[in-house]
């Protein structure tokens, strides 16, 4: 039985990325995207994320199962708190979209380099980052770079100074890690421009992890279902 993905977004232009990987790798299920870009400005503005903010969600995540969803991605990483507590108030799959790249990332190395371009996503990931190394058992050191600049250059459209201040971060600070993750889902095609072997060590994004964990709940639900 054909099953419906709902992805909300705090940035349309999230949807064309997160589009086509759900179209590759889930290609019977049927998506839907909820974009509120408040969510995003209202925590940058505030540098937290507020309870109101966290209930703005929670609303979204509730309209999206009343509008037929079986499953819901949140595919802002600094509104992560919001999304465990929907983990624990809703009765269907709720997924985080940094939650499959922290567990590989863990999983990788012990000294764990962590980039972002905002404040309000670099703190969220690396609290992430510590839970799930707890969980798993393993000590990790985390070595953070704020990519100051990149995220001003992207609101005025100036796509090339972010790419180029990620760039340079990633060979410049992110020395003798054994592993980068990308804080933002929109810092993942930076990487895919770079030449390749420029960086010594891997580094991963969120969105084809999230997309790939997503199956893997949309198939598990489909199997159970057929049972």
């Amino acid at each position: 039985m054909a099953q419906t993905l709902a992805l909300i977004h705090t940035s349309p232009t999230l949807t064309p990325l997160f589009g086509a990987l759900c179209a590759e790798q889930m290609p019977e299920t049927t998506i839907f995207h909820m974009v509120d870009e408040s969510l995003i400005k209202d925590t940058i503005r505030n540098g937290y994320l507020r309870r109101v903010t966290m209930r703005r969600l929670l609303a979204m995540i509730e309209s999206a199962e009343m509008s037929g969803a079986d499953a819901v991605m949140v595919t802002c990483s600094s509104i992560g708190a919001g999304v465990e507590l929907g983990k624990q108030l809703f009765d269907f799959p709720v997924v985080r979209v940094d939650d499959a790249m922290a567990e590989q990332a863990v999983r990788m190395g012990r000294r764990i380099g962590v980039m972002a371009t905002l404040r309000t996503t670099l703190e969220p990931t690396i609290a992430l980052l510590q839970a799930k190394a707890a969980e798993a058992g393993r000590e990790i050191e985390i070595v953070s770079s704020l990519c100051d600049g990149a995220f001003d250059a992207v609101l005025a459209g100036d796509t090339a100074t972010h790419d180029r201040i990620l760039s340079q971060a990633l060979q410049n600070d992110m020395k003798g890690v054994d592993v980068v993750v990308l804080a933002q889902a929109s810092m993942a095609r930076v990487v895919k421009a770079m030449p390749e072997g420029l960086l010594a060590m891997p580094v991963l994004s969120s969105p084809e992890l999230a997309v790939r964990r997503a199956a893997e709940i949309m198939a598990s639900r489909n199997g159970s279902a057929a049972r």
